[in-house]
C-alpha cells in the first residue's frame, strides 16, 4: 500500500544560480559565453591593462609637473614634460597673435560658444534667431575682429594667426559652407538637367579623386591663376575654400545616399499634394534624408577636423603646425618634449571628435521615431 503525499502550501522560492543572474552572470554572458571568446577576451584585457598602464605611467608616475627648463625633463628615466605644455599653452590657443589683442580672440570663443550652444541645446528658446546671429552676424563680426583695419582696431595679419584659433576656423568655416554646398551638389547629381547633372558628377567625382592635400595646393598655388591680375587672396582664404569645397565633394555623397534611401512614395505622395519641386525636397524629402545620414554626416565633420592639420603643408601654423613650432625651442628641446606635445595634441583632438560624436548619437535618439536600425 503507497502512501502519497499531497502538499498543501508552495515550495520555498530558490535563488537563481550565480551563473544565470548578478555580476557574474554579466561577465560571462558579455565577455566569456564561449571558450574560445574567453581567451579572446582575457588576451585583449590583458593588453589593454598593458597600454593604460605604460600610458599612466610614462604620464602621470614618471611626469615631471615643475620645471624651469628641460634639465628635469631629459633626466634618465623621466616621463612628460608637462612644463613644456604649462609654458606653451597661450601659443597653442592664440598663435602668434599680438599680446595686447587678444581681448578679440577671447571675444570671439565666447560669442561662438555662446551663440553654438544656443543652437545645440534643445531646451534654450529663440533657435531662428539663433541661427542668423551664428550663420550670418557671427562671421561678419569675426572677420573685422580678428583681421581690424577698422573701427579703431589694428591690423593682424593672418600670418600672425595660429594655434587653435586658425583650427576652428579652418574646421567651423568649411563644416557649415559643405552641408548646403553638398546638398545643392547632392541635388543637382541626381538632376534630369543632363548639363547641371553631368557638371556636379565631375566636381564630385574630381575632388573626391584626389587627396586634401593636392587641394590645398593648387589652392595655394594655382588659385591665383583664376584671378584678375595683381589679385592674389590671403593663404589662409585659400585654405578655407580649398577644404570648404574639398568637404562639399564628400558631403554631397552622404546627402545623395540619403536621398536615394527615401522611398519612392513619398516623392509620389509630395507631387501628388501639388507641391513645386524646392517645396518637396525642403519640406519633405529633405528632412527625412538628411535625419537618416546623421552618423555620415558627423563621420565627415569629425574627419574634417583632422583633417585641418593638413594645412602645414602650406606654411599655415594651425594647432599642430604650432605645437611643432614649439619643439624647436632649445630651452625646451628634451627626450620627452615631442611626446609630451603630441599627447596632449591628441587629447584635444579626441575630445572635441568625441564630443560631436556623443551629440550625434544623442540627436539620433532625440529624431528616433521608433525604426529599428
Amino acid at each position: 500500500m503507497s502512501i502519497a503525499f499531497v502538499r498543501t502550501a508552495d515550495a520555498p522560492l530558490l535563488p537563481a544560480p550565480p551563473t544565470v543572474v548578478g555580476w557574474q552572470a554579466a561577465l560571462r554572458h558579455r565577455f566569456m559565453p564561449t571558450p574560445l571568446s574567453g581567451v579572446a577576451s582575457i588576451v585583449v584585457g590583458t593588453l589593454l591593462v598593458w597600454v593604460l598602464w605604460t600610458i599612466l605611467d610614462w604620464a602621470l608616475i614618471r611626469a615631471v609637473f615643475v620645471a624651469p627648463d628641460r634639465v628635469l625633463c631629459n633626466a634618465e628615466g623621466a616621463g612628460a614634460c608637462w612644463p613644456f605644455i604649462g609654458e606653451k599653452l597661450l601659443q597653442w590657443v592664440y598663435g602668434f597673435y599680438p599680446h595686447s589683442e587678444r581681448w578679440r580672440v577671447n571675444i570671439v570663443y565666447l560669442m561662438g560658444a555662446v551663440s553654438l550652444a544656443g543652437l545645440l541645446i534643445p531646451r534654450i528658446p529663440w533657435k531662428g534667431w539663433n541661427a542668423i546671429f551664428f550663420f550670418v552676424i557671427y562671421p561678419v563680426i569675426t572677420f573685422f575682429l580678428l583681421l581690424g583695419g577698422r573701427f579703431g582696431l589694428t591690423y593682424v595679419e593672418t600670418s600672425q594667426w595660429g594655434g587653435m584659433l586658425v583650427t576652428l576656423v579652418l574646421a567651423v568655416t568649411a563644416i557649415v559652407t559643405s552641408v548646403p554646398i553638398g546638398i545643392l551638389l547632392a541635388l543637382g547629381r541626381r538632376s534630369e538637367m543632363r548639363v547641371v547633372s553631368l557638371l556636379c558628377t565631375l566636381f564630385i567625382e574630381v575632388v573626391r579623386g584626389v587627396p586634401l592635400v593636392l587641394v590645398l595646393f593648387m589652392a595655394a598655388n594655382m588659385f591665383p591663376l583664376f584671378m584678375p591680375p595683381g589679385v592674389n587672396p590671403d593663404k589662409l582664404l585659400k585654405a578655407v575654400i580649398g577644404t570648404a569645397l574639398f568637404a562639399s565633394a564628400y558631403m554631397a555623397e552622404v546627402i545623395r545616399g540619403g536621398l536615394q534611401a527615401i522611398p519612392k512614395g513619398q516623392y509620389e505622395a509630395s507631387q501628388a499634394l501639388g507641391l513645386p519641386y524646392w517645396k518637396m525636397m525642403g519640406l519633405i524629402v529633405m528632412p527625412q534624408a538628411l535625419k537618416i545620414v546623421i552618423p555620415g554626416i558627423v563621420n565627415n565633420f569629425i574627419g574634417l577636423f583632422k583633417d585641418t592639420s593638413l594645412v602645414t603643408v602650406v606654411g599655415i601654423f594651425d594647432l599642430l603646425g604650432i605645437v611643432q613650432s614649439g619643439f624647436n625651442d632649445p630651452k625646451w628641446a628634451s627626450a620627452q618634449t615631442g611626446n609630451t606635445g603630441y599627447f596632449a595634441l591628441a587629447m584635444i583632438y579626441w575630445v572635441f571628435c568625441f564630443g560631436m560624436s556623443r551629440y550625434s548619437m544623442y540627436i539620433e535618439r532625440k529624431l528616433n521615431t521608433g525604426h529599428k536600425r
